[in-house]
Parts: structure tokens; C-alpha cells; sequence
């Protein structure tokens, strides 16, 4: 029986699919799978803070498949345009960004940095979205997730915060990471650094890492 049974336990590992492959964000060193539900990674990148470049997160930006090779369909070969990010931040398809913190964070720091990129955001909701950050240490995970239709979802180490149901505050938050500003901010173009090869046909091998 014991022969069997490990048979059979061999047999259902073999039957799994392989977890996707991780692509590593190489400052921090975090890893963020290629894929996640039915979504891609477009690229990963790392925010740092001052002149002494101190790692704040790594962030990983996750676009459904259905629009790569639907609505973001017109972009391909003409990645990092302004209209191409203006449809990443406004279109109305399954996307996600992921932040792996790399320092502790105050409660006052985080709401503090939100606030300060959504000027016009809508009071209430602002309000309502700053409060699901407390402190925070390194080594967390913030996850911003935008559902068609839709909500935004957030979840702040693991506990998932109640849903808010408005298109023009989530575009405001994408917008934070993706808009277009008076200089170019590097790691907007870390951010889609994939898009080139999840757009152009076949799927290509999944990267192991950035360099």
C-alpha cells in the first residue's frame, strides 16, 4: 500500500502545472512571477528616495493578456508613447501593480505620498484609501489591483481592504506610476520594459531577470 500510495502522490505532482517562472528585480533583489491569474508582467522596476538613492519597493506591473492582444493590440512597435500609457492607465481590462518594500514605512510617510501625487482626487475616496496604510516594514507586500467593470482592490500584507467602486480614482492611482511628467521618470519605462516581447506574437520565453 505504501508503494501505491507514493505512486500515486508522484503521480498527481506530475500532473501539476509548473508555477511560472519568476522574474527578480536585480537592486532589491525581488522576485515577481511572470504570470499571475490570467495576466502578464510587464516589467518590474525599483522607486528610491533622495539624492542618496535609498531603496523604498520594488513595484511589478501586471496587464491582463486579453489586452495586450486586444486593446494595447495598436501599440505593438510603438511601446512608450504617450498614447500607450494613457491607454494602460485608462483602459477598463484586469491590471495590477505589486510593491515589495524594501525599508520600513510609516503610516505617515505612505498615506503622506499618496496624497501628495492625487491632488485631484476625490476627497472622500482619498481619505478612504489612505486609511488601509498603516506602518509598515520591509519585506511587505501592497498589491493594487484594478477588476473591468470594476473596483479597485487593494490588499496591504495580506489582508484585502474593501473595494472602491470608481474608474477616475483608480486611474488616478495607476496614473501615479504611468502618467507622463515634464522629465521622464525611469522607472515608468522599467515598468513595460516586457511589453515589446508579450505583444509581438508567440509568447516569448519568460526573462529569469532584469538587467
Amino acid at each position: 500500500m505504501i508503494g501505491a500510495s507514493a505512486a500515486l502522490a508522484l503521480s498527481c505532482a506530475a500532473a501539476l502545472p509548473a508555477p511560472p517562472p519568476l522574474v527578480t528585480e536585480p537592486r532589491t533583489g525581488a522576485a515577481f512571477p511572470a504570470r499571475v491569474g490570467e495576466m502578464s508582467l510587464m516589467g518590474v522596476g525599483v522607486r528610491t528616495k533622495t539624492i542618496l538613492k535609498l531603496k523604498v519597493y520594488a513595484l511589478g506591473f501586471y496587464v491582463a493578456d486579453s489586452a495586450l492582444s486586444g486593446a494595447l493590440a495598436v501599440h505593438d512597435g510603438r511601446i512608450g508613447t504617450s498614447s500607450f500609457y494613457r491607454d494602460l492607465v485608462s483602459g477598463d481590462f484586469e491590471k495590477q501593480f505589486v510593491l515589495k518594500l524594501a525599508r520600513d514605512l510609516s503610516a505617515e510617510q505612505i498615506q503622506g505620498t499618496f496624497r501628495s501625487h492625487m491632488p485631484s482626487a476625490d476627497p472622500r475616496l482619498l481619505d478612504q484609501f489612505v486609511s488601509y496604510f498603516g506602518s509598515t516594514r520591509a519585506g511587505q507586500e501592497l498589491v493594487l489591483r484594478w477588476v473591468p467593470g470594476g473596483r479597485l482592490e487593494t490588499t496591504v500584507a495580506g489582508v484585502v481592504k474593501r473595494p472602491i467602486a470608481d474608474k477616475a480614482f483608480s486611474d488616478a492611482i495607476f496614473a501615479i506610476w504611468l502618467r507622463d511628467r515634464p522629465s521622464e521618470d525611469p522607472l515608468r519605462k522599467q515598468l513595460v520594459s516586457r511589453a515589446a516581447g508579450l505583444m509581438a506574437g508567440p509568447r516569448r520565453p519568460a526573462q529569469t531577470s532584469l538587467q
